[in-house]
Order: C-alpha cells, then structure tokens, then sequence
C-alpha cells in the first residue's frame, strides 16, 4: 500500500524514531525495575518541550512487552496528541497479528510504503514469530526490490527492527537479522542512495557497510551498554532519534535523551 510520504516545504523529510517502548496492559509494568509507560511518557514530553521539527512517526518494533491488545492501546493513546502520522512494524516481541488490528482499530496506518518528492520510506517485517532473531521472508525481499526498481530516481530510507550488521555485543548479535546477505543483495542491484534504520539494540549506531548507512536508536526505556559480550546495562536514560532526508540524499540525525538517573533499571539483572 503505498501512501504519500508528509514532507517539508523544501522537500525534506522530517521524522522522529520512536522504538523498542516494551508497554504493558498495566501502565504499572515495569521491565528490569523501568515502568516503561512512565518514561514514554517523560519522552514525549520531552519531545513537546523541544519543538523539533518533525512531520511524521516512524515506531520501529518492540512496542510491547506482554503481547497485549491493552499494551497497542496504550502506546496509541499516548502518541496520538503529538498529532503527526505514526507508521509502525513489529518486533521480536510484538504479537505482529494483534497488533495490526490494534492499530487499525485507531486508525494509525498501516502503509509500509511512503512516496515523496526525493525519497521513498520503506518498512520491513523482520520478525521470526517465538524467536528473538529475525529474517526477511522472500515476500518483503520481492517487496523491497519491486520498491527500488519503481523508484529508482528516489532515495531509500528502509526502516526494520533487527540489525543486519554487528553492533559489536556479542549476546546482541546473536538475534540479529539472519539473512542480512540476502538484503544486502537486492540493495546492490539499485543505484539510489540506501539508509538502513533500525531498533532491537537500545544503543546508538551509525555506520557504513557496502555503502549503506545503518543507523539505530536508543530505546525509550532501559539501555544496553555498547561493545559488551555479555548482558550488560547502561545507565544511560531513554532516547529517541530525530533525522532530517534532505533532498540531494543526506541525512541529518540527532539523539536525544533524558538526564541520567530519572529511570535506573534493576543493576543486578542478568537478562530479560
């Protein structure tokens, strides 16, 4: 389905990236000691105070924590005052079914396939339901490239959830996306310019690979610690990703998060 990609007057594109909420049916749901409706809250509070400029909402999986239909609610009534079209794609651990008719209910849309003057924004279902890796059925790598080859004049911003390079956390990587080379693939049979935006790592990335930029945000509840082979948490507070797709094909992209010590998960957690 594809839908009109909400752009600048100069034909930019603005987006916040909002990921990996972990929500429950109970706005009292904690994940390792963090009630994540709480510091989803504070960060689209944030967001408010900040004014940054940003015509659309790109959700990028994990919104939920406990596979409810309670948890979607949620997460729809807390992101509809912000008053710009949201777009989503499940996680690992979404209930990908339940979660479609959730969002339909409220009428966030489901277009995966976002047109513009410059660029095309393409969402990808990465998810390997009851598994925490992911993988690119051939259904969305017929899609992708049917996207490229219809658009070849457009650059590409391709948003998913797994990472389909190592972010340098051995226990992270493990349940990444298990056939990257397959993506990587169709990528190189198109000329556009290609960025790869992703969440399932709570951390900051940004890196070049085969000439694809591959960016991932931090998550709006607990943290993981970067470059660390096994589980290990970061104190770091809960984020979110501003980007800017200007029309020569660069991007512009800003991390913010909240202050250090508002939402402190458990140190003690070995895993969750």
């Amino acid at each position: 389905m594809e839908t009109k990609l909400p752009q600048a007057q100069d034909g930019s594109v603005r987006l916040l990236q909002i990921t990996d909420t972990h929500l429950f049916a109970s706005a009292d749901g904690q994940l390792l000691a963090v009630r994540t409706a709480d510091s989803l809250a504070a960060v689209l509070a944030q967001v408010q105070i900040n004014d940054h400029p940003y015509d659309l909402i790109l959700a990028t999986g994990d919104l939920s924590q406990d596979h409810s239909a309670e948890s979607y609610q949620r997460f729809a009534s807390m992101m509809l005052p912000l008053a710009r079209s949201i777009y989503w794609l499940p996680g690992n651990h979404d209930d990908a079914p339940l979660m479609t008719a959730s969002m339909h209910a409220v009428g966030i849309s489901e277009a995966k396939q976002l047109v513009g003057d410059h660029w095309q924004v393409l969402l990808l279902d990465t998810q390997v339901r009851g598994k925490p890796h992911g993988v690119l059925g051939d259904h969305q790598l017929a899609a992708l490239d049917q996207a490229l080859r219809q658009y070849p004049d457009r650059h590409v911003l391709i948003a998913l959830h797994h990472q389909a390079v190592p972010v340098g956390c051995a226990w992270l990587d493990q349940h990444n996306l298990k056939n990257a080379d397959e993506l990587f693939a169709v990528l190189a049979r198109h000329p556009q310019q290609k960025t790869i935006l992703f969440g399932h790592v709570h951390q900051e990335f940004d890196e070049v690979h085969q000439g694809v930029r591959l960016i991932a945000s931090p998550s709006t509840c607990i943290q993981f610690k970067p470059l660390c082979d096994g589980f290990t948490l970061d104190e770091s507070g809960p984020g979110w990703r501003y980007l800017t797709l200007h029309p020569d094909g660069r991007i512009a992209s800003e991390v913010w998060r909240l202050p250090v010590g508002q939402f402190v998960p458990d140190p003690n957690a070995t895993g969750y």
